[in-house]
C-alpha cells in the first residue's frame, strides 16, 4: 500500500509539531499577562487619589515623632494600637470623602449651611491655628533632616523647603500636583525597609500586636492619646472632603452623586478602595516606626524621643547609619507630602466658610484669597522656627487642640452624613454609622482621658 506523500507529511507535522505550538500559546499568554499587570499599575494610581494622599500626610514628620516616642517609651507593648485604631480612622475619612462627593462641598462648606456661622468660626479658627503649628514642627524636622544627611545650616534648608513646597502648590494645576504626591508616598516605604535593617524579636511583636498589655497610667494613657491624635486628626477630615469636591470639578462630565445619582455606585465603590487602602498604607507605617523603634532604641535603652529627628540620629550608632539614612530620607519625603495638606486643609476650611473661591485646580490669580491663606499659614510656620519657641510645646497644644475639636468635629460629621436633607439618597450605610459613631466615641473618651488624673 502506497501512502500519499502529502498524508504522511501532515501526520509528521502534526505529531512533530504538537509541541512547538503549545508553547508558542504558552508565550503569548505569558506575554499577554505581562502586559496586562504592566497596564493595571496605572488604573491602580489612577483609582488610589485623595484616600491614598490623605493616609501618607498623616505620617508627616510630627506623627513620626509620636510614633517614635510611643516606640522608645513602651517598646512592644503599643504595637496594638495601629490595628485597634484602623478601622475606626477608616470609617471617619470614608464618610469625610462620602460628603465631599456627594453634595459637591467640602466640610466646611456644608457646615456653613447647616450650623451658626459663630460655630463654624471657632471650629476653623482652631483648625487653622493648630495646622500652623504643625507646619512649623514638620519644616524643622525636614531641616535637622537634611543636615543629619549632608550637614549644613538647617535653617536655610528650612527656608528652601517651604519655598520649593509652597512653589509646588502655587504654579502646579492640581491634577499634576496630585500625581508628584502620590509617588511622594513612596518615601513612606523607607520605614517598613529600616525595620528589615535591624533585627526582630518576631513573637514579641506579634504578641504586642494581638495582646494589648494596658496600663492605667498617666504616661500609657497619654501616649495612647497621642497616637489617637496623630491618627485620627481633623485636618484630614477637611483635606479628603475638599479633595473630592477637586476631583469632582477637575473633571467637566462628573456631579456631585446628589445631583447624578447613577454615578453613584462607581464612585462610592472608588472612594471605599481609595480609602482603606490609603488608611491601612498610613496605619502600616505606623506601626513599622513604632516597631522600628522599640527593637532599636527601646531595647538599648533609649526611651526619651521627643522628635523625628531625634529618633534618626539615635538609630545610627545602635542599628547602622543606613537605617539612620532610610529614617531620614523617610522624613524629607512626608515632610514635603504633609505641607500642601496641611497648609491646604486650614485654605480650604476658611475659603468654604467665607464662600471663596477656592481649590488648587483654580490659578492663582483666580483665588487668591485661598492662596494667600495656603501660603501665609505655610510661612508662619516657618517663622515658628526663628523665633525660640519649644517646637515639642508647641506640638503638645496642638495635640491638644485638636483631640479636643475632634469629636465635635466628628459628631457634625455624623449627623450631616446621616442627613437626607444634606445627603439625599447617600445616607450613610450601618457599617458606617457603627464605626463612625465608634470613632467619636473613641474621641471623646481619648479628651476626656488627657484630663483625667491617674497614677503614674
Amino acid at each position: 500500500m502506497i501512502v500519499p506523500a502529502d498524508s504522511g507529511g501532515s501526520e509528521a507535522n502534526a505529531l512533530a509539531g504538537a509541541k512547538p505550538p503549545r508553547r508558542k500559546i504558552t508565550a503569548q499568554k505569558k506575554k499577554e499577562s505581562l502586559k496586562r499587570s504592566r497596564s493595571s499599575v496605572p488604573k491602580i494610581l489612577k483609582i488610589l487619589g485623595p484616600g491614598l494622599i490623605t493616609g501618607a500626610a498623616d505620617d508627616d514628620p510630627s506623627g513620626i515623632a509620636t510614633y517614635s516616642s510611643v516606640g522608645a517609651q513602651f517598646g512592644y507593648a503599643m504595637l496594638w494600637t495601629m490595628p485597634f485604631i484602623y478601622p475606626f480612622m477608616a470609617a471617619i475619612q470614608e464618610i469625610s470623602a462620602r460628603i465631599g462627593r456627594v453634595t459637591g462641598r467640602g466640610i466646611a462648606g456644608n457646615m456653613r449651611n447647616r450650623y451658626p456661622r459663630w460655630l463654624l468660626y471657632c471650629i476653623v479658627g482652631l483648625l487653622l491655628f493648630a495646622n500652623v503649628i504643625n507646619l512649623g514642627a514638620d519644616i524643622g524636622a525636614m531641616g535637622a533632616a537634611v543636615n543629619l544627611l549632608i550637614g549644613g545650616p538647617a535653617a536655610f534648608y528650612c527656608v528652601l523647603l517651604t519655598v520649593l513646597s509652597l512653589l509646588l502648590q502655587i504654579w502646579i494645576p492640581y491634577r499634576k500636583y496630585a500625581a508628584v504626591l502620590k509617588w511622594l508616598t513612596l518615601s513612606l516605604f523607607a520605614y517598613v525597609a529600616t525595620a528589615f535593617v535591624v533585627r526582630i524579636d518576631w513573637f514579641m511583636a506579634v504578641q504586642g500586636t494581638f495582646v494589648p498589655n494596658i496600663a492605667f497610667t498617666s504616661d500609657y494613657l497619654q501616649a495612647f492619646v497621642a497616637v489617637l491624635g496623630t491618627t485620627i486628626s481633623p485636618y484630614l477630615f477637611f483635606w479628603q472632603s475638599s479633595e473630592e469636591v477637586e476631583e469632582l470639578e477637575s473633571v467637566p462630565r462628573e456631579k456631585a452623586l446628589k445631583r447624578a445619582p447613577r454615578q453613584g455606585a462607581k464612585h462610592l465603590q472608588r472612594i471605599k478602595l481609595d480609602t482603606y487602602l490609603g488608611m491601612a498604607f498610613s496605619n502600616l507605617i505606623g506601626y513599622f516606626i513604632i516597631l522600628t523603634v522599640a527593637v532599636t532604641l527601646n531595647a538599648h535603652g533609649k526611651t526619651d524621643i521627643e522628635s523625628a529627628e531625634q529618633a534618626a540620629e539615635a538609630l545610627r550608632p545602635i542599628a547602622g547609619p543606613f537605617a539612620s539614612l532610610l529614617f531620614s530620607l523617610g522624613i524629607i519625603g512626608t515632610g514635603l507630602l504633609a505641607l500642601p495638606v496641611l497648609a491646604g486643609a486650614g485654605a480650604y476650611a476658611i475659603g468654604e466658610a467665607l464662600r471663596w473661591p477656592v481649590g488648587l485646580e483654580r490659578k492663582a490669580s483666580e483665588a487668591k484669597a485661598f492662596y494667600g491663606v495656603l501660603a501665609l499659614s505655610t510661612i508662619i510656620g516657618l517663622v515658628l522656627n526663628f523665633i525660640g519657641i519649644n517646637p515639642i510645646r508647641a506640638l503638645v497644644w496642638s495635640a491638644i487642640i485638636n483631640g479636643v475639636t475632634a469629636a465635635p468635629i466628628m459628631c457634625f460629621i455624623m449627623l450631616m452624613a446621616t442627613s437626607r436633607k444634606v445627603m439625599g439618597g447617600f445616607t450613610l450605610p450601618l457599617y458606617l454609622k457603627v464605626f463612625g459613631w465608634g470613632a467619636t466615641l473613641v474621641m471623646a473618651a481619648a479628651a476626656v482621658g488627657m484630663l483625667w488624673p491617674t497614677s503614674r
